[in-house]
């Protein structure tokens, strides 16, 4: 893998990978499983706690598969959150945001530029298996899912 970039916000942090997104959320310390609501659905996010306090809501920029995405509660205070990317295509991998119109959640020119980057050597890795990318670093065009390359 060719790391992460974590982009924070107020209670915690996200990142991606081509087929996933990643969610850490603080909780109460002593929070149980049963205490949080987690709804996942195909184009919205809604995590609350029991008694109504919300810890995200909105609309997701991209589909995921509810099916396949889960949540953990780990220590009794970290909400950790899997979402599974419903695009298979890597070039429309990169998520630009984690809640639409939500700012706090928007990475910033660097940290996205670097997501990027991040996720193009993945979809390297991805499609020549044989070769090591750990090292790589990557110049020019990479926006989108890198450049594209021609069957002829």
């Amino acid at each position: 893998r060719s790391g992460e970039v974590c982009v924070n916000f107020p209670g915690g942090r996200w990142w991606q990978t081509l087929d996933e997104v990643y969610i850490e959320l603080q909780v109460p310390e002593g929070t149980r499983g049963t205490q949080v609501v987690c709804k996942i659905g195909v184009n919205n996010l809604r995590v609350s706690l029991a008694g109504g306090q919300s810890l995200l809501s909105g609309d997701l920029p991209k589909s995921v598969r509810p099916d396949e995405s889960s949540w953990t509660l780990a220590d009794r205070r970290l909400l950790q959150i899997v979402l599974a990317k419903a695009s298979p295509d890597p070039v429309q991998s990169c998520w630009p945001c984690l809640l639409v119109g939500q700012p706090e959640f928007e990475p910033d020119p660097l940290q996205r530029d670097q997501m990027e980057k991040k996720l193009t050597l993945q979809r390297f890795q991805y499609e020549n298996p044989g070769m090591d990318f750990s090292g790589a670093e990557i110049t020019g065009n990479y926006a989108g899912g890198g450049p594209q390359w021609s069957s002829s």
